[in-house]
Order: C-alpha cells, then structure tokens, then sequence
C-alpha cells in the first residue's frame, strides 16, 4: 500500500510527464553545444522553442538570433546553467524578428567585432520588435584600443524591453546603451529599460561617455516614448551626461544615481518626464542631478542629497539657450518645471547656466516650486547666470540658515532630518505641506541587475597588500615586481642602491617606499626606470632617483606610461623622493606619457627635483583638440624644482567640447628656481597650461624663472593664480577667455637659509599665503 506522500510524488511525477509530452508535441527544448548547432536550431525555431547554449566558453561566437514567435509562445535563448556559460574573445549578439526572448548570457574577456555587443537589429531594415533581453551580462567587454568606438546594447524596434541586467566597466570610447531612432520603425518605440545594474565606468576623459542615450541630435524632435525605470547607476562617471535624453516624451522613473558624476541630461527633444528618482553624492566631487534644455519639461519628486557639482553638473541646472536654435544645438528652456523635489547638502543650483554671447535666451514660461532645499554648512546655494524673469518661483522651502538673492517664492523653516525605514534622510517641518516620501519601487543595488552575478568591487588599492622586503642589488627591483601582487608594498633597503638594466613594468598596482629616514637610491640604464602598462598605478616614496647610469637618448624619462592605448585609468602618487643629475643631450623628463593614456589622478609632493634637462610632467599628448586630455587631478605640492631646463609641467586639454569635467590642477607652495631656460624647451616658459578647467595656483615661490602661459577655453574655467611670489621671473600670460583671478603677485627677493629653499627667518614672504603661511615650501615637522 502507498502511503499518502508516495502517492502524492507519483501523482506529481505522472503530472510533470504528461507536461513534457505536451510541451514536446508543441515546442522544442534544444541544448547546443557549438555555433553550427545554434544556427541551425535557429533556422527551425517556432513559437514556443527554447535554445539553449551548452555550459562552457563560446570563444568567438557571433550569434543571430532571429525568428517570430508570438505573445502567448515567444521562442527563447537561455543558457544550461546561469554564470556558466561565457561569450568570450570576438562575439556579440544580433537580434531580429518578434516576440524573442534572450536570458543569462554573460559577455567577457573580450569585445565585440562590430559596433555593437547586443543589438536589436540584424541590420536597418531586419530588426527586433516585442523582445525581451533579461538577466544578461556585459562585464569589461572592452575594445583595447580606448579612442576605437563601439556601444555595449544597442535597442531599435518597438515594445521591447530590458530588465534585471548586469553592465558593468565600459571604458573605451561608446555610449553603453543607446536606443535609437533611425528608422520609422524605431521611433514612439514604447520600450521600458527596468531595473538594470549599470556598474562602475571610470572617467573617460573625453566626449562620448555616456551609460545611457535615448535618440540623437538628428533624432531630436522624435517620439522616443521610451520609459527608464528602476535602474542603479553606480558610479557611472564617463562624462558630464550620465543620461543624455535626445528625444521626445521619455520618462525617468524611480532610478538610483550612486555617486554618479555627471547629470540626467535633457540635451534635446521636449516632453521629458523625471519623477521619483534618487540622487547620492556622498560629496564626491562633480557629483550632480537634472540638467534642462529644451521645452516641456518636468523634473518632480527628485531627492538629491550630498551633491557637490557646480555650472552643468549641479545638483539642478536649468540652461540658457540659443534663440531660434536649432535642435541639434542649444534650445531655449520654455514652459519647463523643477517641483517638489527635495535638495540635502547639495552645493549648487544653477539657473541660466552656460550663458554666453550665443547661448543668451534665458528660461521663460517656467516655474521652480514646491522645492525644499536645507545645506547645514552653506547658507545660498543657488548661482544665477542671466535673466531669471522668465522663472516663477513659489512655495520653496529653505532651512533656518538658507539665504538666496531671489526676492520672492522662498520661506526659511526649521527643518529637521528624520531616516526613514529606507535609510533616508527625510526633511520635515511644520510648514512641509506633505510628507516627502521616496517610492517603495525606488532602484537599490539588491534589486537591480541579476541575483547570480556578483556586484563586488574586485579592483585594487595601492598600499592594500602585504609588505615585501627588497634587497639592494642589480635587478633586484624588477624580480621582486614578478613576483608581487596587486596592492603590494615593495621596501626598499635604507641607504640602499638599486641598479636596473632593466626597465621595471607596472602592471597593477605597486608601492615603493625606503624604509628609515635614508632615502633608497635608483640608478637605471635604460631609458626609463618604470612603466606604468595597463592595469598598473604605482606610488613611490621617500626614494631618490638618480641620472648619472641613464643612457644619452632622447625620451629618457624615470616614469612612462605604455606606448599602446590603455584603457585602464592609472594613478600615480609621488612623496618625498629626489630627481636627480637628469641631463642628456636630449630632453629627459621625470614623467612622460603617451597617447590614448589617462591618469584619474597624478599627485606630486614633498619632493625636490635637481639638474634636470627635460620636464617634470609632460601631459600633451592628447592634441586632436576634441576635448580628450591625460590627467583628470593634476597635484603638484610643497616640492622644489631648481636648475631645470624643461618645463615644470605641460598640460594640454583642446577643442571646445564641454562634456568633460578636467582637468583639475593644483600648484601649492612650490618653490620654482632658475626653471624652464633650455634651449629645447619650445614653449619657453616654466609652466603650459592649455584648456584647464580648474587652475589652482598658490602660495608659490618662482625664483629667477620664466613665466607661465595660461590659455583658456570653453567651459568656463576657474582660475585662481593668488598669492604667489615672482621675483626676476617671466610673467603670467592669460588668453582666451577673460574671466578669470589673478592677484597679490609679489614681486620679493627671496632669502633662504644656508643650503635649502627655506625662507629665512626675516623673510618678508612669511606667513603670506593664503593659509597664512610661507609663500613657497612648508617644513614638516
């Protein structure tokens, strides 16, 4: 006798056959194990059919899958087993037809041979309507050549829809989604692009770095219908335009910007929608909001907190624009509203923002209303850059300490932060009229993207590894870097001497450092003692570096970037080390990149650099003048530079693009001696600086050198060249733009104590800087 369990697992088991017999008299469950096996279970797919790709690597899989299924029976590409199955060196996936279903495939370890890693179109005219891509991942899928452009999912038809994806890493040039509208058959396309992970993508350092955009220039005045819904952009940071809405009646619903840099752009088209949506900054810099253009919008029920970015990266921006423009340029702000939407800690609201002499329509028939906006540390964070008559402001709260110059619409309130069962700081007052609420469909990392591909960030700090000891030798430097391991710590010997024949190769992120108060000392014979390759960052303190073993070639330089493109940002951190007896014939740089390099961040300080006939830091490679540069954060600080023939730093950025955010320079307390007289120093001035965005130079001592050359373009940069002494040197010499800050130049002779570059006691440079203290270096204790 069968108890009530076996019956109940017979009966269970009788069912679950009599399913199967159903479905294989009606469809096909197909497994293929290679490419010729999937074309042809593509080419007899029908309604209802699922394909699915074998465990394992498909190395150079280019896929089409196309076919018609319908509402009830779409034909569907899966996988064996979710995070098992990987599509790897030169593939991608086309998609054409109806009713198609495409899950868990996982793009890496390569890139895509066309322009396209996923795209809903075989070509113009055979393209993919009422499909579904789901639970996919892209991961690092790079071209290796930065400036080679490609996109990551490209979206024509209409109704499709893109959900609970996993795209992470873009770095070469290429917007990573796009939807286009190229055709009749892909405008008011009614996709809905929904709870996808956009993971980290590093600055880019030029134009075309969007995560995501909805149309074209061309495409400006189309009906895209396009909703962008419960999305997490993590750290999505390619250029100014996180979103760039091309287009016309778009929605953005309820999406999560994590530390974004960069705005939601309404660059063109009308009728654009953005409700719900949550904006963190954690003060990050250039972290920001909305931006508007163009007319009919309708930004309501935003949260912003801890947003730091100022002019088109504010925490909400509403621009000035070009009369009569055309679409693919700058149109008016008309008949738009910014309403109830919630501002903590935001640094900065901008209206007429990008006002110019073509740019000079400012905003009419809009309203700002309904707003709070409460900063504890800054009283007026709004920044008005033309007419703001065309404006009507009301019914917009500000905390006790708020101060704003617009004469009407704004209340102070004591208002106070309350967090909320979601873990947000809620602003509430008496005087808030209804409770500022963040939706329950609001984007979270947890419920976005996939469930079995991991979110963790793997990348590798520098000086997050073990501590490996080095012995002075030959070579020794460089066995000891095959060795290491990301993150590591190489020491150095105190008062050690390390020779490479060699030059070492930076492949991922490396420290070197002397231990004791006795620098190490580095001679080298090639012609550069470190490369820094892709993947590598590298950091060196308290090392001297000498030039007395270095061959007499022209490009010698201590440190290099790869010759070939890289698409990995580098950082490079230098402390407390001394340059050296550097002269050649030829030109010898400290620092030396390439084209097709890009450094987050090169920080210069506590260092002295002596009897060199190149520069410090050469950053102008990038000279096709569209807006590409090398360094995002140049730092140069506390350091003496004396007897060198070179520039102390060349730094280029050219063209008149203004999607970008840098370069950010900052020259503080440096004493600059007898610089820049070479012969071959062909801009003939001790610092170049070419299109910076951010100039920062202070408290500096320029002793018997020449001048600096400053030329500034759009972007409206900031320049603060205050308080640094020039004495028998060159003079600051500002073109381009007229805007900018140059003041308290001394004109002092300087004394030092016995041997170094200190200021003398009776130095009348003392305690001048805009710190209060000395002009030039500061003594650490």
């Amino acid at each position: 006798m069968l108890n009530k369990r076996s019956l109940g697992l017979v009966s269970m088991f009788i069912l679950l056959l009599l399913t199967l017999s159903f479905k294989d008299a009606d469809s096909s469950v197909l497994l293929v194990k290679n490419i010729s096996q999937f074309n042809d279970a593509v080419k007899n797919a029908k309604p209802g059919d699922i394909i699915t790709l074998a465990n394992g690597v498909w190395k150079d899989a280019e896929l089409v899958f196309e076919g018609k299924g319908t509402l009830e029976k779409p034909i569907k590409l899966t996988v064996e087993s979710k995070g098992k199955v990987t599509l790897e060196g030169a593939s991608n996936l086309q998609l054409a037809g109806e009713h198609l279903i495409v899950e868990g495939l996982v793009f890496k370890n390569g890139y895509t041979p066309t322009n396209a890693v996923i795209s809903f179109r075989k070509n113009r005219e055979e393209i993919a309507s009422n499909t579904r891509l789901t639970e996919c991942v892209i991961d690092n899928y790079n071209n290796p050549e930065r400036q080679v452009q490609d996109y990551w999912v490209t979206i024509y038809g209409k109704n499709n829809r893109i959900d609970h994806n996993h795209i992470v890493g873009k770095k070469n040039l290429g917007v990573t989604m796009i939807v286009g509208l190229d055709t009749k058959e892909s405008v008011q396309n009614n996709h809905k692009i929904d709870h996808n992970y956009f993971g980290p993508r590093p600055t880019f350092g030029n134009n075309g770095g969007e995560t995501l955009r909805i149309g074209t220039s061309h495409t400006a005045l189309e009906n895209s219908n396009t909703l962008v819904e419960s999305n997490y952009f993590d750290r999505t940071n390619g250029e100014h335009e996180i979103i760039s809405n091309k287009s016309c009646q778009n929605t953005f619903k309820y999406n999560t910007f994590f530390e974004c840099t960069g705005t939601l752009t309404m660059r063109h088209g009308n009728e654009t929608l953005v409700d719900g949506n949550v904006f963190i900054g954690n003060g990050k810099p250039s972290t920001g909001g909305v931006r508007i253009i163009n007319e009919s919008q309708t930004v309501i029920n935003n949260y912003h907190i801890g947003l730091t970015g100022y002019r088109f990266r504010g925490a909400f921006v509403m621009m000035n624009g070009v009369p009569n423009s055309p679409p693919n340029r700058y149109v008016p702000v008309i008949n738009s509203m910014a309403n109830n939407n919630t501002f903590i800690d935001c640094d900065h609201i901008l209206f007429g923002a990008g006002n110019d002499s073509e740019r000079s329509q400012a905003p009419k028939t809009s309203e700002f209303s309904g707003n709070i906006i409460y900063n504890k540390k800054k009283k007026d964070i709004f920044t008005i850059d033309a007419d703001i008559s065309g404006i009507t402001f009301k019914d917009n709260l500000l905390g006790q300490n708020g101060e704003t110059s617009i004469n009407k619409g704004f209340k102070n309130a004591d208002i106070k932060l309350v967090k909320n069962e979601q873990g947000f700081l809620i602003p509430t007052s008496n005087k808030i009229k209804s409770k500022v609420t963040i939706s329950p469909k609001i984007a979270t990392k947890e419920n976005t993207g996939t469930a079995w591909y991991s979110k963790a960030d793997n990348s590798v700090a520098l000086n997050s590894g073990e501590t490996i000891k080095v012995k002075a030798g030959i070579n020794t430097l460089f066995e000891i870097v095959k060795v290491s391991k990301a993150g590591d710590i190489i020491e150095l010997e105190e008062g050690g001497t390390y020779l490479l024949t060699k030059a070492v190769q930076i492949n991922h992120p490396l420290t070197f450092k002397t231990s004791g108060t006795k620098k190490a000392t580095v001679l080298f014979e090639r012609m550069m003692a470190f490369e820094i390759q892709n993947g590598g960052s590298l950091a060196l303190e308290n090392i001297t570096f000498d030039g007395t073993k270095s061959p007499d070639y022209a490009g010698n330089s201590v440190i290099s970037t790869s010759k070939n493109s890289m698409l990995d940002n580098y950082k490079l951190f230098i402390d407390n080390c001394e340059f050296k007896d550097m002269v050649v014939n030829h030109s010898f740089d400290v620092l030396r990149v390439s084209k097709g390099t890009f450094a987050d961040t090169i920080s210069i300080q506590n260092s002295t650099f002596k009897n060199i006939s190149g520069h410090i830091a050469a950053l102008d490679k990038e000279t096709d003048d569209i807006g590409a540069y090398n360094v995002e954060y140049m730092i140069m600080k506390n350091n003496t530079v004396t007897d060198l023939q070179g520039a102390a730093l060349r730094l280029y950025r050219g063209g008149k693009d203004e999607s970008t955010f840098g370069p950010f320079l900052e020259v503080d307390h440096n004493v600059f001696n007898n610089v820049g007289f070479g012969k071959k120093n062909k801009y003939g001035v001790a610092m170049s600086l070419y299109g910076v965005q951010v100039n920062d130079i202070q408290n500096n001592n320029f002793h018997n050198t020449k001048g600096l050359n400053m030329h500034l373009v759009v972007g409206e940069p900031i320049v603060n060249v205050v308080n640094n002494n020039y004495y028998k040197s060159g003079k600051i010499d500002v073109t381009g733009d007229e805007k900018y800050n140059v003041q308290n130049l001394y004109n002092i002779e300087s004394t030092f104590k016995e041997g170094t570059f200190q200021l003398s006691e009776d130095s009348t440079l003392r305690g001048k800087g805009t710190d209060k203290k000395d002009i030039g270096i500061i003594v650490k204790n």
